[in-house]
């Protein structure tokens, strides 16, 4: 028996140990490798389409998110708006009222002086009334302390009152 060249024997053993190796892995051994390829096959493109669904969501949120603050950002803005708004009806409500109650207080005051005014006015016309009687009467003592004066005074004033008509 040489070694380089097989001995017909041995080849048709072989060849026959082969055939049935190739037959039970035909029969059992591929159809599970296929499967197990198959089924790898599956899995990733379904991890495929699952990481590609999940950037389509993530790329969804992110719009979303995107868009959120944009509405948050309006409504601030809206708010610090309306907040503005209110705020200067706020001063300008109390300057109105401010300006009111300076005009009362200021009305009530020239009230208040105009009276004190007219009291004071009234008490110097008092007084000057009562110093007027009383200088009158002194000078009236005076000028009528005997008779002849008296009948020059009526006289007087006869003569006055007649003109006056």
């Amino acid at each position: 028996m040489s070694l380089i060249t097989p001995d017909f024997g041995l080849l048709f053993w072989m060849t026959i140990v082969f055939l049935v190796v190739l037959f039970i892995l035909w029969k059992y051994g591929f159809p599970v490798i296929t499967n197990m390829v198959k089924e790898r096959k599956a899995f990733i493109d379904e991890s495929l389409r699952k990481a590609q669904e999940a950037n389509e969501k993530l790329a969804n949120i992110q719009a979303e998110s995107e868009s959120i603050l944009q509405q948050t950002r309006e409504q601030q803005a809206k708010i610090l708006k309306e907040a503005n708004a209110t705020r200067d009806a706020i001063v300008e409500q109390a300057q109105t009222k401010a300006k009111e109650e300076g005009a009362r207080v200021l009305n009530e005051a020239k009230a208040a002086i105009e009276a004190e005014k007219q009291n004071a006015i009234r008490d110097i016309r008092g007084q000057v009334a009562t110093l007027s009687i009383q200088i009158a009467e002194k000078v009236l003592r005076q000028n009528l302390g005997n008779e002849q004066n008296q009948m020059e005074l009526i006289d007087r004033m006869l003569d006055e009152v007649t003109a006056n008509k």
